[in-house]
């Protein structure tokens, strides 16, 4: 497959990550994620951060367990990694009460369709979005809890989010997450559509981060 404009014989997660790099530092290095990581976003930037990703992960889970029979979508499938009730249980810390979580996103909007665009194109492109945030929350993820932690002095509370309390040791998880990608049967010109979608959600998270970061202003803490 072609990686990077490389033929190579990379294992299907080499070449996700490989194959990514750019992406995924593009989106690593947003204004919004910077100051956030630094402490100088407020409650609501955080909670409209998490409203957005309400949506990718509520569409994703949907259509991931409404497709548990293609293959690719059953290697990665596990209840225990879901996070829509985890968020929806710190958006009760954050902005309080239980009523209406829709948000006026257009980013978010895109990302929803794009899943969903995805499942009915191929059932197994799900599994390059359900990679690129799983594992970015089993990785990256557990830094930012702890920040926002320490931050704002939580004491583990509002930040479910990055809790996996199924998960132990998340770097045994995630070895034997990619073991299972590499296992998958697929041909060189499937596994380059996979590669290409993973590029695209790192894009599709990309635009989330920069439609909040239009408005750090208001985020200032």
């Amino acid at each position: 497959m072609t990686v990077l404009g490389q033929t190579t014989d990379l294992a299907l997660s080499a070449a996700m990550r490989e194959g990514s790099l750019a992406e995924h530092q593009a989106a690593e290095d947003s204004s919004f994620m910077s100051e956030l990581l630094g402490g100088r976003v407020n409650e609501q930037g955080y909670a409209d951060y998490l409203l957005r990703l309400r949506v990718a992960y509520d569409t994703m889970e949907q259509l991931v367990r409404a497709h548990r029979d293609d293959a690719g979508v059953a290697a990665v499938h596990d209840a225990t990694l879901e996070r829509l009730a985890a968020i929806d249980a710190d958006l009760d810390h954050w902005v309080g009460g239980t009523g209406d979580r829709s948000v006026d996103s257009p980013a978010a909007d895109a990302y929803r369709q794009r899943l969903v665009d995805a499942a009915a194109e191929w059932p197994t492109l799900l599994v390059a979005h359900h990679y690129t945030r799983y594992l970015g929350d089993l990785s990256g993820g557990q830094a930012i809890g702890r920040i926002l932690d320490r931050t704002f002095g939580l004491d583990g509370a509002g930040i479910a989010f990055y809790d996996f309390p199924e998960i132990a040791k998340p770097k045994i998880y995630k070895d034997g997450y990619r073991a299972r990608l590499d296992a998958l049967d697929l041909t060189a010109e499937e596994q380059e559509r996979v590669v290409d979608e993973v590029r695209t959600a790192f894009r599709l998270n990309q635009a989330l981060f920069a439609e909040l970061g239009e408005r750090l202003p208001a985020y200032a803490r």
